[in-house]
């Protein structure tokens, strides 16, 4: 069994063949592109930063994404851009689903809870 502790913004699993470390951004990208890909998100929302990084032509994959880890569990809020058209229910249910299950999956780690925020509506 993995014991997982934080330390220095890095995520450390110790297993008996050595030590497993997970960046923060890592896990961030990994939930931004996995809300990405979910049929009605138009785009992820991000803070003024972000906005200017992104004129800039520079692609920023943490968009719109703010974890909170403690003790190995991981709480994700989402903030996004709808396309109209589309339930906000529906979409927000399937982000959370799949923001889960790749976080989940490709990091070990376990998702608490996935917040949503919709941010605005493309149109």
């Amino acid at each position: 069994m993995a014991k997982e502790n934080a330390r220095d913004n890095y995520l450390i699993s110790q297993t008996e063949n050595g030590e497993i470390r997970v960046a923060e951004d890592v896990v961030s990208i990994i939930a931004g592109l996995a809300a990405t890909e979910v049929e009605g998100v138009a785009a992820m929302s991000g803070n003024i930063t972000h906005e200017l990084v992104s004129k800039l032509g520079v692609k920023n994959l943490q968009k719109g994404i703010r974890l909170a880890i403690k003790d190995g569990k991981v709480t994700v809020d989402v903030s996004l851009v709808m396309a109209f058209g589309y339930s906000v229910p529906e979409v927000s249910q399937k982000v959370q689903e799949k923001v889960r299950f790749a976080v989940e999956t490709m990091t070990g780690l376990e998702v608490v809870e996935v917040n949503i925020q919709i941010a605005g509506v493309n149109i």
